[in-house]
C-alpha cells in the first residue's frame, strides 16, 4: 500500500521548517486522476446527461487548498521568504483533526435564509440524531475529502451524505435511489455504476463516492454556481434548466433563491448550510462533534480467490457489521473474487487479514458458487434442482416470497459442491442477473377433439409449443388425436375456450374445463 500522500506532504513541510536545504528533497504528492462519472438525479424531470469525457479532469494546481494555507500554492518558489526561513509556523500548522481540516476548505458562499435558519432548529434540537450521524460518518469522511482537495473542489460537499443518506450506504429510498450518494437504477448504470445479482455499486464506498463528485463537477461546470448544481443533483439538471429558461423569459433573477422549484429542492441547499454552520461553530448551537482523526480509516485490499464474506470478515478480525459498514456493495453472502476483486479494512486490519489468509488451513475458501438457470421455472422446482430449500434459495438470492418465476439464463447463487475447485468465472461474476416473471396461473381444461386433430394444430390454435401439449397428454410431438378424443392442456383462466377442431370439426367440440387450478412457470418467457 503507498503512502498517504497528506501525510507525506505533512512530513515535508515539518522538515521544511527545520532546515531550508531540506526543501529541496521534497517533491509534491502527485495530484489525483478521477474518472468517475455518475450522478444522483431524482428521476422526476430529470433530462439525460450527456456521456462523461473519456479525458481525465486536469490535475489541480492547489491539490491541497484547505490543508496547508491558502497562499501555497504547491511549489517552492511562492512561499513567502519569512515562511521558508521558518518565522511563519501557524499558517503551516496541520490540522488538529478532520473537522478542522475540513473547515480549511469550505469555499462556496454561504446561503443566508429563514430556511436555513428552520433546518438549523431543527437539526440542534436533535443532538442524538447529529451525533449518530457523525459517528457513522467516521468510516467515510477522510476519504471523501481529501477526494474533494484533489480536485480542488469545496469540503463542505463532504457533508451532502448528511443529507442524502444520513450516511447510509445502505439506505434505500422509495424512488429506489440507494447508497450514501443516493443513486437511481438508471442514473447509476449511465455513469458505469455496476449494479449485477452479486452486487450494487450504488452503494460502493469509493466508486460512488468517484462518481458523485464527477458529477457535481460536471454541473458545477455547466451552472457556473454550486447552489445550482446541488439544485440540479437533487432534481435533476433538466429540471433546473428549464427554470432557469423561465426565470429568464420573465426577466427574473435566476439565483438558487430566486427559482420555482419542489419544496424538497427548495430545503436541500438550506440542509446542507445548516450542517456546515453547525460543523463551522459546534459550540454556537450546543452540539458536539465525535473526534475523528486526520488519518485514513480503512485501505483497499486485493482479493484473488472467492470468500465468504463471513470468513473475510473472521480474516480481518473485523466485526461483521463493520465489514459490511466498508463494503456495503456486495449484497450478498460471498465476495466473487473474478466481479469485486478489492475489498475495504480497517487500516490497522489489513495486514491481519493478509497474513490470516497465508496462513488458513480451513479448506477452500468461498461455499457458495452460481448456477444458470438452464429454463424458466419456478423457485420451488430451482431449489429442488440444486438441493436447497424453497425458503433458502429465496433468502440467499432475494427472489420474492410468492407469485414470480426465474426466467431462463438468470444467475443464483447456490451452495458449492465439495468436488468444485474452480472460482466463478469474471464473466458470469461481472455480468450476472436474476430475471423474474410474474408467475401465470394455469387451469387444468379438458377439451374433445375434433376430426384430424394433431399436436401441431391443437397448440398453433391455442399458442402453446407442441412440446408442451404433447407431455401434457403424453403423446409424441407429431401424434394425432381421435376424433372425441380428450386433450388436456394448462390455459390462463382469461383464454378464450374456443373450440380446437379443424373447420371440418362439428361445433358440439366447445371446451370443457375441470375445476382444479393448477400453478405452471411459463412454458416460454417473453424476451424483453
Amino acid at each position: 500500500m503507498n503512502p498517504n500522500p497528506v501525510k507525506s506532504i505533512y512530513f515535508c513541510l515539518v522538515l521544511a521548517l527545520a532546515s531550508v536545504a531540506s526543501l529541496t528533497g521534497c517533491a509534491t504528492p502527485p495530484g489525483g486522476n478521477p474518472t468517475a462519472s455518475s450522478e444522483a438525479a431524482r428521476a422526476e424531470g430529470q433530462s439525460k446527461a450527456p456521456a462523461p469525457s473519456a479525458t481525465a479532469p486536469t490535475k489541480p494546481t492547489k491539490p491541497f487548498t484547505g490543508v496547508l494555507d491558502q497562499g501555497y500554492d504547491g511549489s517552492l518558489s511562492s512561499m513567502d521568504p519569512q515562511t521558508a526561513s521558518g518565522q511563519t509556523v501557524a499558517s503551516l500548522a496541520p490540522p488538529v483533526d478532520l473537522w478542522d481540516r475540513m473547515r480549511r476548505g469550505f469555499a462556496m458562499p454561504d446561503l443566508q435564509s429563514d430556511l436555513v435558519k428552520d433546518r438549523e432548529q431543527w437539526y440542534t434540537s436533535r443532538p442524538d440524531y447529529i451525533f449518530r450521524m457523525t459517528e457513522r460518518s467516521k468510516k467515510y469522511l477522510f476519504h471523501i475529502v481529501e477526494e474533494l482537495e484533489l480536485r480542488n473542489m469545496p469540503t463542505e460537499l463532504a457533508l451532502l451524505p448528511f443529507i442524502e443518506s444520513a450516511f447510509n450506504p445502505q439506505a434505500v429510498s422509495s424512488a429506489k435511489a440507494a447508497g450514501m450518494w443516493q443513486f437511481m437504477p438508471a442514473t447509476g448504470k449511465y455513469f458505469e455504476l455496476k449494479q449485477n445479482a452479486f452486487r450494487d455499486d450504488r452503494r460502493d464506498v469509493l466508486a460512488s463516492t468517484r462518481a458523485a463528485l464527477d458529477y457535481l463537477q460536471k454541473l458545477h461546470g455547466m451552472f457556473g454556481d454550486w447552489h445550482l448544481a446541488l439544485a440540479a443533483y437533487n432534481w435533476g439538471e433538466g429540471s433546473v434548466g428549464r427554470a432557469i429558461a423561465k426565470n429568464q423569459r420573465l426577466g427574473q433573477p435566476t439565483t438558487y433563491s430566486s427559482l420555482n422549484m419542489p419544496m424538497e429542492t427548495r430545503f436541500y441547499v438550506p440542509k446542507l448550510q445548516a450542517v456546515k454552520n453547525i460543523v463551522a461553530q459546534p459550540e454556537a448551537f450546543n452540539s458536539k462533534l465525535p473526534l475523528i482523526e486526520n488519518h485514513p480509516y480503512f485501505q483497499s485490499v486485493t482479493i484473488e480467490r472467492d470468500i465468504d464474506v463471513a470468513l473475510a470478515a473472521k480474516l480481518a478480525d473485523v466485526p461483521l457489521d463493520d465489514f459490511k459498514a466498508l463494503n456495503p456493495s456486495v449484497n450478498r453472502p460471498v465476495i466473487l473474487a473474478a466481479g469485486t476483486p478489492q475489498i475495504l479494512l480497517p487500516w490497522d486490519n489489513a495486514e491481519i487479514f493478509q497474513n490470516n489468509l497465508q496462513a488458513y488451513t480451513g479448506g477452500r475458501l468461498a461455499s457458495w458458487t452460481v448456477w444458470i438457470a438452464p429454463t424458466t421455472m419456478r423457485p420451488a422446482d430451482a431449489a429442488k434442482r440444486v438441493g436447497m430449500t424453497e425458503a433458502d434459495l429465496r433468502s440467499v438470492n432475494a427472489v420474492p416470497a410468492r407469485g414470480v418465476v426465474i426466467r431462463a439464463g438468470s444467475t443464483l447463487l447456490v451452495p458449492r459442491a465439495a468436488h468444485i475447485q474452480d472460482d466463478v468465472a469474471g464473466k458470469v461474476a461481472d455480468n450476472g442477473q436474476l430475471s423474474l416473471a410474474p408467475e401465470v396461473v394455469l387451469r387444468r381444461t379438458v377439451i374433445k377433439a375434433g376430426k384430424g386433430d394433431t399436436v401441431a394444430s391443437v397448440a398453433r390454435s391455442r399458442g402453446i409449443p407442441p412440446a408442451q401439449v404433447a407431455q401434457w397428454n403424453k403423446v409424441a410431438s407429431n401424434a394425432s388425436f381421435k376424433p372425441g378424443q380428450p386433450i388436456v392442456l394448462f390455459l390462463p383462466p382469461s383464454a378464450p375456450k374456443k373450440s380446437t377442431a379443424s373447420k371440418t370439426a362439428p361445433a358440439t367440440t366447445a371446451a370443457r374445463a375441470s375445476s382444479q387450478p393448477v400453478r405452471k412457470a411459463n412454458p416460454k418467457p417473453t424476451k424483453r
